[in-house]
């Protein structure tokens, strides 16, 4: 944002980049135990290689803004290339044509929330077929009570006993993909829900059971709070930054 602003980049930051990028110049290949720190054995996590694009396809982008007084290092020739690379193999190992979804990992069958962020930050827009498929797909099998799971519990991903609550961060993504599909009625049913979980003060977990209605999980969780103000400026009328990264016009009304 300093940078889309006409903000110097600090020689410091440039650093910290430059030393972030040559690591995923090869660490994006690795396997991890993805945004959620699943405790099974590593995996080819297709939310962590959309990440890896996105640090990327910023860094390009930042390599093309003024002022030019402090850049990273590493030539933007190199930086597409490596985007262009992770962009390639995540639609041919990440997607699922015969579940029309993309997947939780290289190989595997099973969905996964997080990838409700293949839109909101621009890897695919949010016509896309492939994304569409995405959602749908969630929408049947990891919804519980008009919210979003994070994955099916029951599959042995994170070595944990199955069973959890809704996921309130990935709620708010998906009301983020129903308002840039257009469904705006509906990303506002959702967002409407979800804000009637706060507690007293305001306050959200990353959890919420639907059985027990009550928060759970870690509390309060600033992801849960950073994805409702992020959703609020997506149904507010003007561009949020689901809107800016995917280039979505705001929605009217």
């Amino acid at each position: 944002m300093t940078r889309k602003l006409g903000m110097a980049m600090p020689a410091a930051v440039a650093g910290i980049g430059d030393a972030i990028l040559e690591f995923l110049e090869d660490g994006w290949r690795q396997p991890d135990e993805g945004i959620w720190e699943v405790r099974g054995p590593r995996r080819h996590f297709t939310h962590s290689k959309v990440m890896a694009w996105v640090a990327f396809d910023r860094a390009c982008k930042s390599a093309t803004m003024a002022p030019e007084s402090v850049q990273l290092h590493i030539p933007a020739k190199q930086l597409q290339a490596w985007r262009d690379e992770v962009h390639a193999e995540v639609l041919e190992r990440g997607f699922d044509a015969e579940r029309n979804a993309f997947v939780q990992c290289y190989g595997s069958k099973n969905l996964d929330a997080s990838l409700l962020m293949i839109p909101l930050v621009g890897f695919l827009p949010p016509d896309d077929t492939r994304v569409k498929g995405t959602v749908d797909a969630i929408e049947a099998d990891l919804m519980t009570d008009g919210l979003v799971r994070r994955y099916q519990t029951d599959q042995s991903v994170d070595g944990l006993p199955p069973g959890e609550g809704v996921f309130l961060p990935c709620s708010f993504w998906y009301a983020d993909n129903l308002a840039l599909m257009g469904r705006l009625d509906d990303a506002r049913d959702v967002y409407e829900r979800l804000v009637g979980l706060c507690n007293d003060v305001g306050l959200l977990s990353e959890e919420y059971d639907p059985d027990a209605r009550r928060l759970v999980g870690n509390f309060p969780q600033a992801m849960s709070h950073v994805a409702l103000v992020n959703t609020a400026a997506n149904l507010s009328g003007r561009v949020g930054p689901a809107r800016s990264r995917s280039g979505v016009a705001a929605p009217s009304g």
